[in-house]
């Protein structure tokens, strides 16, 4: 048993990321032989736990394979301190000026609604604006955006066909609920849903774009590494309700933003669902979620809080009719989203990614 015969067992494990052997994608960093035992060191540019764990069995597996369950083996991972974002802002999308992740470490928390009404809000404001619907497993922005039954275009541009967005409410919308039924479920495997991800990124005609807002699915997984790894972000918007279970994923969203090997800014927490004022008692303010939930966690993490959004219906039924809240006129839900949009608007310009302003238009359906 030599490093030059492990080296060849290894062939047999396939990297996740590549579909190449190990070997070959150059994730085996060191192999040693002492008296009888093997150490092998592996690096990874994917921080993910169970990305690292796969690695790990399969690795154990090929050596027990080849040289027997008695044998004695240590394998440790190491995750390459690089910066994903320089290396994808190489290959930008074509006239995208900048692009913001929308994300939040739990579901149910309002994320996406909280993405539609950002959006569209920017494009009252005269921005050009696009929408990326990065959730793949519970695509909804096709449904907010009144969409659902609109389908991406085709485009031939110097013998290359591109799709084209969806456009609606003056905003350029790509999600994977254009490609799939209503009723169906998206099964798929990590790999399938990245990949999609990074054809929606990639393959679509954006034109001039001064934000693209991404939309991420709930947690901290392959999407977020794709999003991350496949365009050069220029910040993160964290979103979250006043609630501790909620707080506690959010903090994990702030965390995985400022790994090495992401090196994302965090822009800032929108804290949604803050209190609750009920019609007939307009001065009253109930926190059912707890209060001052997101500042704790700012300061904790060392970043601001946005702007606070309250429970009210109006913003659901909005939603659920693909007409955002945002674009009703004198109401309380406007009033607060308006403050909000007004501080994002804020922090982007003063963190130097502004976009320029066209004439500003009144916007319609389409």
């Amino acid at each position: 048993m030599n490093e030059a015969e492990i080296r060849e067992n290894l062939k047999q494990v396939l990297d996740p990321d590549s579909g190449k052997d190990i070997v070959t994608a150059g994730v085996v960093e060191r192999i040693e032989v002492e008296d009888g035992a093997v150490s092998v060191t592996l690096k990874t540019s994917n921080p993910a736990m169970h990305h690292k764990q796969r690695l790990i069995d399969a690795v154990e597996f090929a050596l027990e394979r080849a040289y027997g369950k008695e044998l004695k083996c240590t394998i440790d991972v190491e995750v390459e301190a690089k910066v994903k974002v320089a290396e994808a802002a190489a290959i930008g999308i074509p006239g995208v000026k900048h692009i913001v992740a929308i994300a939040s470490g739990k579901g149910g928390v309002g994320k996406s609604t909280v993405t539609a009404n950002l959006a569209v809000g920017m494009a009252q404001r005269g921005y050009k604006v696009a929408l990326v619907d990065a959730d793949i497993y519970g695509p909804s922005m096709p449904i907010m955006l009144d969409a659902a039954t609109e389908r991406p275009g085709t485009k031939d541009i110097d013998g290359h066909k591109w799709m084209t967005p969806v456009e609606s409410y003056g905003v350029k919308l790509m999600s994977i609920g254009f490609f799939a039924d209503p009723s169906q479920a998206i099964v798929w495997r990590g790999a399938m849903a990245t990949k999609a991800l990074r054809q929606m990124f990639k393959d679509t005609h954006w034109g001039e774009i001064d934000y693209m807002f991404i939309d991420l699915p709930p947690g901290t997984g392959d999407i977020h590494l794709t999003a991350v790894q496949t365009v050069p972000l220029s910040g993160a918007i964290i979103v979250t309700t006043p609630q501790d279970i909620a707080l506690a994923d959010a903090r994990k969203g702030v965390a995985m933003f400022r790994l090495p090997q992401i090196n994302v800014p965090v822009l800032g927490i929108i804290e949604n669902m803050s209190w609750f004022t009920p019609a007939e008692l307009p001065e009253n303010r109930y926190y059912i979620f707890g209060s001052e939930g997101a500042q704790t966690l700012a300061d904790e993490m060392g970043t601001q809080v946005l702007g606070k959004l309250p429970l009210i219906q109006s913003v659901r039924e909005a939603g659920d009719i693909g007409r955002p809240a945002i674009l009703q006129e004198n109401t309380q839900a406007k009033k607060y989203l308006d403050e909000v949009l007004n501080e994002v608007e804020r922090v982007l310009e003063r963190s130097s990614l502004s976009g320029e302003k066209s004439e500003v238009v009144q916007i319609t359906r389409k």
